[in-house]
C-alpha cells in the first residue's frame, strides 16, 4: 500500500529546536545580529525501498546544502509500522510538522481535530501546478490540506514466464477467466497469488475491487453517505472473494506474511515464487528491493470485470502519496515542500520509475516501462476510487481491512463482512 497503498502514508514529525525569527526570502529564519537561527525537524516517511529512498535522501541533502541552518532528520518507516506510529502521534493532539498522507477520510479527521495546516495560501504558488486528479484526495471544502507526491492505481502484477508455463496465453478480462487461470496455475504446480495476510490492507483490495465491479463505483460512494454495506451487491463481492479463497490460491503461510519483509508478499513475487499479486504502482520497486525482482517477465493487467456487474472495466481503484503539514509547523517545512515538489526535483523521481506524474507537463519524464503501463491505464480510467481504508473514516477503513481478513481466513461469511462494516460505519456516524 501504496505504496498502500500502499500503500500508501503520512510523512513527518518536526521539532523546532531553535526559536523562529522572521522568515527571509529563502524560508530560513533570520536575525540581524547572529544570522539565521538553526532549525531541526524530523521527516517521517515510507520510503524504505529504492528508488524513492535515495530520492528523498538526495532532496534533503540538496535542500540543506542551500540552507545550512536547517537540519532535516530523515526517518523512514515500513508501511505497517508507520501507520500506528503516526496514529499515536496524532492521538496525542499534535500532528507531525511534515508527514505523508493518503488523504481521504483519515486526513479529514485530522483536519477536523485542528491538527493540519490549510496550505491554500502558503502553497498558492505551486498548487495550480498539480493535476486535478492527483490533488483531489487532499482538498476539502475548497481548501487544500496536502499536496501529492504520487498517484497511481492497483492492478495485478504477474509473472509472464509462470503464466506461459501454465498454458495461459493472455491475461484474464473477466472474473470467471481469472478463477480459471488460478486453477491452471495450481494444476501446473505454481502458487497463483502472493498475499500479505497478516498486513490485512492488501486483502481489502480484492473485496473493494469486486464491489466496484459488481455494484459500481457509485454504490461505494453512496455507502460512504448511507453507511450501509449490506446490499446484495456488497454481499456478492464477498461471495466472489470466497470463491477465490476456496481455491487455496495463496502461498504457504500467507496468513502470517507481511508485505515487504524478506518472506512477505513482495519478496514471494520478486523471487518468482508466485504468479501474481494485486498491488499498487510501487510493486515493481518493492519486489526488486525485497526479492530481487523478475525483470522483463513482469507484466500488468487491470482487475477483471464480473459477469453481470454494474461497474465499468475502466474504473480504477488506488491512490497516491502526499504531504501534509502540521498546524504548528515552522516556515522551513513549507519551504522544503516547495523545493522537493518543484518540477526540477520531482521529475527525478518520475524518471527513475519511483512515482507517477502529479505535476502538469511531467508526463514526458516517464521512461520506466512499469510506470508507463500504469500511467497509460490511469489516462484511460473513467472513474476513480480511493483505497477504502483511507477514503472512509479510520475506524470504518480498519473494519474493512479486519473483516475482509477474517473472510480470507475462513472465519467470516460474506454476510458477516457486510454487517460488520455497516455496524462500524453507523456507529461512527452517530
Amino acid at each position: 500500500m501504496l505504496s498502500r497503498r500502499s500503500v500508501v502514508a503520512l510523512t513527518a514529525s518536526a521539532l523546532l529546536l531553535g526559536a523562529c525569527g522572521t522568515s527571509n526570502d529563502n524560508g530560513s529564519n533570520s536575525n540581524a545580529s547572529s544570522g539565521p537561527k538553526k532549525v531541526t525537524f524530523e521527516y517521517y516517511n515510507l520510503s524504505t525501498a529504492e528508488p524513492m529512498k535515495s530520492f528523498w535522501a538526495d532532496a534533503i541533502k540538496a535542500y540543506t546544502a542551500q540552507h545550512p541552518n536547517v537540519t532535516i532528520k530523515n526517518i523512514s518507516i515500513e508501511n505497517d509500522q508507520y501507520k500506528p506510529k503516526i496514529a499515536t502521534l496524532t492521538q496525542s493532539g499534535k500532528a507531525p510538522d511534515l508527514f505523508a498522507t493518503w488523504g481521504g477520510g483519515v486526513l479529514k479527521q485530522q483536519i477536523d481535530a485542528g491538527l493540519v495546516k490549510d496550505l491554500s495560501g502558503d502553497l498558492s504558488g505551486i498548487i495550480p501546478n498539480f493535476t486535478t486528479a492527483s490533488l483531489a484526495a487532499y482538498q476539502f471544502d475548497g481548501k487544500t490540506y496536502g499536496v501529492p507526491t504520487d498517484i497511481g492505481m492497483v492492478g495485478f502484477w504477474y509473472n509472464k514466464k509462470l503464466f506461459e508455463k501454465a498454458g495461459i496465453s493472455q491475461s484474464p478480462t473477466t472474473w470467471t477467466e481469472f478463477l480459471d487461470d488460478v486453477k491452471k496455475l495450481k494444476a501446473a504446480g505454481i502458487t497463483p497469488i502472493a498475499l500479505a495476510g497478516k498486513a490485512k490492507w492488501p486483502g481489502h483490495y480484492y473485496w473493494a475491487y469486486l464491489a466496484m465491479r459488481i455494484a459500481g463505483l457509485g454504490a461505494l460512494q453512496q455507502a460512504s453517505t448511507t453507511h450501509d454495506f449490506t446490499g446484495p451487491d456488497f454481499v456478492a463481492a464477498g461471495q466472489q472473494l470466497k470463491a477465490l479463497v476456496d481455491l487455496d490460491p495463496f502461498q504457504k503461510g500467507f496468513l502470517n506474511a507481511d508485505y515487504s519483509t524478506p518472506d512477505g508478499q513482495a519478496a514471494t513475487m520478486g523471487k518468482g515464487k508466485a504468479a501474481m499479486e494485486l498491488m499498487g504502482q510501487w510493486a515493481p520497486s518493492v519486489e526488486k528491493d525485497s526479492g530481487g525482482g523478475i525483470g522483463g517477465d513482469l507484466g500488468f493487467f487491470t482487475f477483471p470485470m464480473v459477469d453481470g456487474g454494474k461497474g465499468s472495466p475502466t474504473d480504477a481503484f488506488g491512490g497516491g502519496g502526499g504531504l501534509s503539514v502540521g498546524a504548528q509547523a515552522p516556515p522551513e517545512v513549507i519551504d522544503f515542500v516547495k523545493f522537493a515538489l518543484s518540477e526540477a526535483e520531482h521529475s527525478k523521481a518520475v524518471k527513475v520509475g519511483g512515482v507517477l506524474p502529479v505535476l502538469k507537463g511531467e508526463e514526458s519524464a516517464v521512461t520506466d516501462p512499469n510506470t508507463k503501463v500504469v500511467a497509460e491505464n490511469l489516462l484511460q480510467s473513467t472513474g476513480f476510487q480511493l483505497y477504502l481504508d483511507q477514503a472512509y473514516p479510520p475506524a470504518v477503513g480498519q473494519e474493512v481491512n479486519d473483516s475482509v481478513a477474517q473472510l480470507i481466513a475462513g472465519k467470516f461469511t460474506p454476510d458477516q463482512v457486510a454487517k460488520q462494516i455497516t455496524d462500524t460505519a453507523k456507529n461512527e456516524a452517530e
